[in-house]
Parts: C-alpha cells; sequence; structure tokens
C-alpha cells in the first residue's frame, strides 16, 4: 500500500537520500525545505519550499498547504549544527539551534497534528551528541543541548500520543558524509537513510518513545 511521507530538510543530505528511497519503493514524498535543490527538483516529491521550521507563520502555510492530506509518517529532519566551545560561547548560535533543532519539530509536529491518525509514525531525526551519558568529550554546547531537548519533546510525544495510536522514535543517523560536517562523516547518506527507514518500518507502539542509532543499537539517554 502506498504512503504518505513528510520529510523536512529534505532538499539535500540524509533527507534528500531517504526521500529518493523511499520514491523508489513507491511511496508519496511531501518534501519540506526552506529552499530546494536541483537534485530535490528532479525527482517526484511534492516539494514545499519556503518552509523554515523555526518560524510561526511558515509553519502555519505548511499546515494550510496541506490541511486535507494524510500523512503516515512524518521525519523531523531539519536541522543545523553551529560550532560552539567553551572558549567561544555564541549564545545568538547556542539560541538559533534550540530554535530549529528542538523547537521546530515540536512546532510542526503541533502543526500536523490533524494530518497524523491511527498508525501514523514520526521520526525525529536527533544524534546521539545528545545523549547526557554518552558525552565522554565535552563542548557542542548549543547542538548537544538542543539535541537533548529534542530528546525530551519526543519521549513527550510518545507518550501523549499513544492513546492516539501514533508512535514516535528518536533516531541517530550516524555520522553522515554531509555538508553539516563538511563531509567528513563514516557513512554515506543513502546508507544513514536506508538504515533510518528500516527503524522506521519497526516502530511501533510497543517500542514508541525508544532513542535508536540508525544501525539498531538502543542508544542511552
Amino acid at each position: 500500500m502506498t504512503k504518505t511521507i513528510l520529510i523536512t530538510g529534505a532538499n539535500r543530505g540524509i533527507g534528500l537520500a531517504m526521500t529518493k528511497l523511499y520514491l523508489d519503493r513507491g511511496d508519496d514524498v511531501v518534501a519540506v525545505c526552506r529552499k530546494s535543490s536541483p537534485d530535490l527538483d528532479s525527482t517526484e516529491a511534492l516539494v514545499i519550499t519556503g518552509i523554515d521550521v523555526a518560524e510561526a507563520v511558515d509553519v502555519q502555510t505548511l499546515r494550510e498547504k496541506l490541511s486535507d492530506k494524510h500523512i503516515d509518517v512524518l521525519i523531523n529532519n531539519a536541522g543545523i549544527l553551529r560550532s560552539t566551545s567553551l572558549s567561544d560561547l555564541d549564545f545568538d548560535a547556542i539560541f538559533k539551534q534550540f530554535e530549529v533543532n528542538a523547537v521546530g519539530p515540536l512546532r510542526v509536529v503541533d502543526a500536523l497534528r490533524d494530518n497524523l491518525k491511527s498508525g501514523s509514525k514520526i521520526g525525529m531525526i536527533t544524534s546521539r551528541m545528545g545523549s547526557i551519558d554518552d558525552n565522554t568529550s565535552g563542548g557542542s554546547y548549543g547542538y548537544r543541548m538542543s539535541k537533548t531537548a529534542l530528546n525530551a519533546a519526543g519521549k513527550s510525544l510518545a507518550h501523549d500520543l499513544k492513546a492516539k495510536g501514533i508512535a514516535v522514535a528518536l533516531l541517530h543517523p550516524g555520522y553522515v558524509q554531509t555538508e553539516m560536517v563538511n563531509f567528513g562523516g563514516e557513512i554515506s547518506p543513502e546508507l544513514s537513510a536506508s538504515r533510518l527507514i528500516e527503524r522506521l518500518d519497526e516502530l511501533n507502539l510497543d517500542n514508541t518513545g525508544s532513542f535508536w542509532h540508525a544501525n539498531g543499537e538502543l542508544l542511552p539517554w
């Protein structure tokens, strides 16, 4: 059965790779981004541009555009990484990461709640850098804090939406070769995307609220 998948940050990297893989298996994809790309435009996805997940007016526009569309899988993939070390605490950069990485996904879920029905799934693309227990190197204050906040939001959503039959996963994609890390990652966006889709396929109401590595490993909070 064809499913409708919505992916934010779909114009490049992991989001673009997931878009292509879902399309390849016959699903419909709503690709949401601030600005499209030639690679995304060349696909058969329904592309919705001009959407910054940190901006309430943009997310409201997204809600209006999708008012009558059922969403089977909502993937909050849009995110940013800014360098914030103890010797260079750029608080504007820290706040911006909170707006995009933590508040933005929650804003999107809230706006699209009516599009989600029993059996729908939500994937929050987070990071193991949001794990407090796994933090063995310090630094990256804004990114770590924003992803920890995203994990907290995802866990609450898992509880609040379970009665409605909607499952939520917190998903670490791995260290991926994307522009965000200057293409210095360990795995390709395509491999990461395929693993993330496997985790979402396995997501259900029994394992909702779990924090997974894309390779299937359960991660500590």
